[in-house]
Parts: structure tokens; sequence; C-alpha cells
């Protein structure tokens, strides 16, 4: 066998091991959100944050279930995810704050979210759970996320870089440490949680 044969043979081996590898890795990143998937999707169900009274009952500023159970998420996820982070097994994909289009963004999510009384998360939970009212709202983001595909690529010219400032966290603003601000910002959120939980058990 030649050096350019042997050469060749080496290199596809090294080609076809990578395309394995990552083939496992996209499938391990399926499995996880699968896994990650159901979980979520329970826990919504057991909050109660997927039935329609409960849902209203927030935007009307009736029921708080939803505020407590997603103030207690953010809690327990902002510190998880900042001491993943600090042990380096994730890392952090930031978003950048575009003026116009969160916005625009948030003005359709709310007005959604208004007339449906469902998010995305809660609103596959209810229909897991046989709440069929669900399924108009299911129908209706699915042909929201086609629309946003479709143009995606115009509103990545027009919209996006209105009010363009970046990747912006509380870090970059505030004189500190990133862990003083992860658990100074949980503290004073258990603190909003505690005062809301105690108004509202009266």
């Amino acid at each position: 066998m030649t050096e350019e044969m042997m050469a060749t043979t080496v290199h596809q081996t090294a080609e076809s091991k990578s395309k394995n590898e990552a083939d496992t890795a996209g499938a391990q990143t399926l499995a996880l959100g699968m896994v990650f998937g159901v979980v979520f999707g329970f826990l919504l169900q057991k909050g109660g944050v997927a039935k329609f009274h409960v849902l209203i009952g927030q935007l009307l500023l009736q029921d708080f279930t939803v505020l407590k159970v997603m103030l207690s998420a953010v809690i327990v996820g902002m510190i998880g995810i900042h001491l993943l982070h600090r042990s380096g097994k994730v890392e952090l994909h930031i978003k950048p704050t575009r003026y116009a289009s969160n916005i625009i963004g948030g003005l359709l999510f709310g007005v959604g979210f208004a007339l449906s009384a469902y998010c995305p998360g809660t609103g596959a939970a209810a229909l897991g759970q046989g709440n069929y009212d669900a399924i108009a709202m299911m129908i209706g983001m699915m042909g929201g996320s086609y629309l946003f595909a479709e143009c995606s690529g115009w509103i990545g010219r027009k919209i996006d870089p209105i009010g363009d400032r970046g990747k912006l966290t509380l870090f970059d603003w505030l004189p500190i440490n990133r862990t003083a601000v992860v658990f100074g910002s949980a503290i004073l959120l258990a603190v909003v949680l505690a005062v809301v939980e105690t108004l509202t058990t009266r």
C-alpha cells in the first residue's frame, strides 16, 4: 500500500469517526431534550398552571399561582445554571437585546396569551391532560412559528437592527461579580415571592 493510499484511508477513518461522534452527540441531545421536556410538562401539570381558570385568573390578577410557580422556577434555575456554569458543565448562550424585536415579540406573545389563556408550554401541557380548548392555540402557535420562519430573513434585516444593544446582562451593568449578581437577584425574587404568598393567602 502506497503512502498516498494509507493517508487516504486514515483520512476516511477520521472522517467516519467524526461523523459517528456527531451522530451520537445529536442523538444524546435529542434524548435529553425529550427527557427534560417530559419533566417540564409534568411539573407544569402538577403545579396547576396548565388549567385554563388558573391562567386566566393570573391575567385578571385574581389567582397568582402562575406567578409563584414562575418565580420559584427562575430562582432555582438561576442558581442552578450559575453553579453549572462555574463548574464548566454548561455554556451560557445569551440572547442579544434588540428593543424593536423584543417589544414587538412581547406584544404578540402577550396578545396571544390574553386571547387563549395559554402560552406554548402550558398549552402543550393542557392538551396533554385533555383540555381540548388548547388545540386552537397549538394550531395558532404552529402557524405563527411557520410564518416567523418564513419572515426571519426580512426580520433580521429590517427589525433586529433597530435598538440592537448586543448581549446585555445585569453583570455587565453592575460593578460586582457574577456570583453576587445571581445570589442577590435570587434573594430579591425570594422576598417578592414571600410577599406575594403572604398577601394572597390571607
